[in-house]
Formats: C-alpha cells, structure tokens, sequence
C-alpha cells in the first residue's frame, strides 16, 4: 500500500517542491491531493508560509480525518469485512 499510493502522492504533494512552480493545470489537480494540505501545514509551521492558506489545510485535513473516522464507525457497526 505504502509504494502503490502513498510515495506517488507524497512526490506528487509538493513535499521536495512549491506547487506554485506547476503550470495552472496541474496546479489545480495538486489541490487535489491530500498531501499537499500536510505538507502545506508543516511548511507553515516551520517557515510561516505554505503553499495553501493555514485553514484550508486544516479545514482540509478535518475533512479527511472526519470522513475517515466515519468510514471506520461504519465498519464496526455494519461488521463489514471482519472476522466474527
């Protein structure tokens, strides 16, 4: 799971670069992808700046933490996929 999704996204996330750098297109397709709100966040924290604004990457990174936590509430109700 880790080489097949989360090192593409990562390199893809703007961790070894500023997605201010891309063209337009890919710019917008970046904005796309949860990485670049973390990275943008930890940017923030240490330089003061990110590519993306601070509450966007944390309004962002709530949203994915919120929908995660759901997904994983309907698991255990529903049973799904789990071992009796």
């Amino acid at each position: 799971m880790p080489a097949l999704v989360i090192t593409p996204l990562t390199f893809l996330g703007g961790a070894f670069y500023s997605i201010d750098m891309l063209p337009p297109f890919w710019r917008t397709v970046s904005l796309f992808n949860p990485v670049v709100y973390l990275v943008s966040g930890f940017r923030w924290s240490f330089h003061g700046s990110g590519d993306v604004s601070l509450a966007a990457s944390l309004g962002f990174m709530t949203l994915v933490i919120a929908l995660c936590l759901g997904l994983l509430v309907w698991i255990f109700r529903t049973g799904y996929r789990l071992k009796p």
